[in-house]
């Protein structure tokens, strides 16, 4: 009896380790929000678009790809959940202050067309990606 359960554990801990090591190899598309792999989120036709920040596991934006008008301002609002965020673009347009404050918010207004990836710092390598998408 004692044996069989000691089986059991070994193999739901080597189970556990597999899945944990695929994740942190991106095998399971990470644990984030997908960013420019997540399908567009219409929301043109607003003069402000809100994105949360530590959505769904604490780890991602909801939504992760939103696509707007030029002069639509986005604004990103903490959940609280998934530790310290902040968002930052890949190209050095916006950066917010690295926070956990649930109900801290960022802005920034986005006024010529293109495609604008952003990413949470501490958490990018689990997938926490948007993308805001300028549409004329």
């Amino acid at each position: 009896m004692v044996e069989r359960s000691r089986r059991a554990l070994v193999g739901s801990c080597g189970a556990a380790s597999l899945a944990l090591l695929a994740g942190c190899a991106g095998l399971t598309g990470g644990t984030g929000g997908g960013g420019e792999d997540a399908e567009p989120v219409d929301r043109t036709g607003r003069e402000t678009v809100e994105v949360a920040v530590g959505a769904g596991n604490g780890l991602s934006f909801s939504p992760a790809n939103v696509r707007i008008d030029p002069g639509t301002t986005v604004v990103w609002e903490w959940t609280g959940e998934g530790g310290g965020h902040n968002v930052v673009d890949v190209d050095g347009a916006f950066e917010s202050e690295l926070t956990d404050e649930a109900g801290h918010t960022f802005e920034h207004a986005f006024e010529e067309a293109g495609v604008h990836e952003y990413v949470c710092t501490p958490h990018q390598t689990q997938g926490m990606r948007g993308v805001v998408e300028v549409v004329e």
